[in-house]
């Protein structure tokens, strides 16, 4: 059966604010700033449905915990590469075959509520 026939669920986490050194700017670089990012996992969760068990799907918040950790430790001058890291720590967990990590850097523009991107990574 191919994916079109049978397309991936989502597993969602939304609005997971935290706080790192990002930016390119000298002043950026001096302490860690708000950060806010949108998770979209990819993943069979047909087996966690009938079963109803944990082991069986993708732990959102094993994924929230492992990008947590990971984000707090960083230094990156773009949200790009800060992004793809994301991406790569979720695709970390065998069952997500797609991820979409969208970062908003709020306050980098003056008159603008967030600037940001989002970038869609898959296995392989």
């Amino acid at each position: 059966m191919s994916q079109s026939e049978n397309p991936l669920d989502r597993v969602l986490i939304s609005g997971l604010r935290l706080r790192c050194v990002i930016g390119i700017n000298d002043w950026e670089r001096l302490v860690p700033q708000e950060i806010e990012m949108d998770i979209v996992l990819h993943a069979d969760l047909r087996l966690a449905g009938r079963t109803d068990r944990i082991e069986d799907t993708v732990n959102y918040r094993t994924i929230a915990r492992n990008v947590t950790a990971a984000v707090e430790a960083s230094s990156y001058g773009l949200v790009e590469a800060l992004a793809d890291a994301v991406a790569r720590v979720c695709l970390d967990d065998r069952r997500v075959m797609r991820v979409d990590v969208a970062v908003r850097k709020p306050g980098a523009v003056r008159s603008v509520d967030w600037v940001g991107v989002q970038v869609t990574r898959t296995r392989g």
